[in-house]
């Protein structure tokens, strides 16, 4: 089997995950589960950071000391929880406390060094705690992190540096012979410009850190975080750990992540690879911001949404199919409950949910509930398929629950939507997969290939089908029954 390999980034755990963390993860398992539709073998990884210092503070606030370890515990099942109740069907959860992933650091830092691009030096300038990233002036506005609005700490060190500016033509050559090695575009001409103006080499150790993985030979210090984590890509497919797994999944396919990481992902992650004499992945993409009703996300405003309640409100696949509906994938967006209100109501009950209750409604009424002989279906798209690859293909995801939607309002004036099940299984599966037992089919039918599916008028003749319950109940209803 061809292999799909894709990444999201591995997240701070210094909090809950927030409805922003959920958009990225849900981003990835519609990929996954379309390119294992597809017959691909997909391993979609996803897992957490946790030798950043933000959880050592965390640690401390949160009453526990120094067991920092038993705090990162606690929170790594409060993550796994999450991702699981959103239904993200992930192939591995990585915690870069793990074992694996420190022998990967290791032999990482060994490759590196041994091609003389690891050097001991001064460092004294700007880093940002929240980025926890060393930042140049010309990251600042204001003289603050654009991202997180403080001014950054001024330190001097000594620590270890990676030749970053060695690999700065070789950067710049990649990406212009791969245009698609970065998107969307609009990062794409962000990293050109970071990587000829402003682009330096980067320390990536610490010394004033006590908790991380120690450098190879050096107690003293801690390796950054940042070149730390970025090996989870490595760590997590059995670099270092089990050759024939290495081999068979990297290079990634494809890195998601949102676009106030991507100077890691486009410049020293790949310079970081190059020097290590292995393979480059072959596309970042970086997805934009979203406030929640027109402002910034934070705790001190009391708006940071969390995926799991919201879920419980109004179903899983809500959120999923909201989120993606709703922001253009690579752009910035708004997230408001009152729009997902809207969509509810006006596409998934009175659209789709309607579609399936008709459908269904008439089948038992005229047909005693099987499916009549096959007629003719000249209303529908007959480029359907092709239009719905190319766009998830292209992740271009937005567009593509718009070509399925076209298809849905078009299916509402007919009778016949198999096929609407078997498109939406990627992005809201549940619900995907209650409409095809609806029409007789066995649960495990939705987590096979599409291999010989993909055309209208295959519902075999004869099928009995069961109206079942209502996919998407009206909100009054559901509020007036709790």
């Amino acid at each position: 089997m061809e292999k799909f390999y894709l990444t999201t980034p591995i997240y701070y755990i210094n909090g809950n995950p927030s409805v922003g963390h959920a958009y990225t993860t849900i981003a990835a398992d519609v990929l996954a589960r379309y390119y294992r539709l597809r017959g691909k073998n997909v391993f979609l990884l996803t897992g957490i950071d946790e030798n950043s210092q933000k959880n050592v503070e965390a640690a401390e606030k949160a009453g526990r000391g120094s067991d920092v370890q038993g705090y990162l515990d606690e929170m790594a099942i409060v993550w796994q929880k999450t991702f699981q109740a959103m239904d993200i069907s992930y192939t591995r959860f990585i915690r870069t406390t793990e074992q694996d992933h420190h022998r990967a650091v290791e032999k990482f830092w060994h490759l590196v060094k041994e091609k003389g691009d690891i050097y001991l030096g001064d460092y004294e300038g700007l880093y940002c705690k929240g980025c926890e990233a060393f930042v140049n002036e010309s990251d600042l506005v204001d003289g603050k992190c654009p991202f997180h609005l403080k001014e950054p700490e001024h330190i001097v060190e000594k620590n270890y540096f990676f030749r970053l500016t060695a690999y700065r033509e070789s950067l710049l050559a990649h990406i212009e012979k791969h245009p698609d090695f970065v998107g969307p575009q609009t990062r794409r001409n962000e990293i050109v410009s970071y990587i000829k103006n402003f682009m330096t080499d980067v320390s990536i150790s610490r010394s004033t850190m006590k908790w991380g993985i120690p450098v190879p030979g050096d107690d003293s210090q801690r390796i950054y975080v940042w070149f730390d984590a970025l090996i989870n890509y490595l760590s997590g497919v059995g670099f270092g750990t089990n050759d024939q797994t290495f081999e068979k999944y990297w290079p990634a396919d494809l890195h998601l992540m949102a676009k106030d990481i991507i100077k890691f992902h486009c410049a020293l992650w790949p310079a970081m690879l190059m020097s290590a004499g292995l393979p480059l992945p072959k596309q970042v993409f970086a997805h934009g911001f979203f406030t929640v009703d027109g402002q910034k996300m934070s705790k001190s405003l009391g708006n940071v949404l969390d995926p799991v309640e919201i879920g419980n409100t109004y179903g899983h696949d809500v959120l999923r199919f909201f989120l993606l509906r709703e922001i253009v994938f690579g752009e910035d967006g708004d997230f408001s409950l009152a729009r997902l209100e809207e969509r509810y109501e006006k596409e998934l009950a009175n659209e789709l949910g309607n579609l399936v209750s008709r459908v269904l409604a008439m089948t038992e009424k005229y047909q005693d509930g099987f499916v009549p002989e096959k007629q003719g279906i000249p209303f529908m798209d007959k480029n359907l398929w092709s239009r719905y690859e190319q766009s998830i293909e292209a992740l271009h995801l937005h567009e593509t629950i718009a070509v399925i939607w076209e298809n849905i309002r078009q299916a509402n004036q007919y009778v016949e939507e198999r096929n609407v099940a078997l498109i939406l299984l990627p992005f809201i599966p549940a619900t995907a997969e209650k409409i095809l037992v609806q029409l007789g089919y066995d649960v495990s039918y939705a987590s096979e290939s599409w291999e010989g599916k993909t055309t209208w008028g295959l519902l075999p003749p004869g099928q009995q089908v069961t109206k079942g319950e209502i996919l998407f109940p009206r909100r009054e209803d559901k509020n007036s029954n709790s």
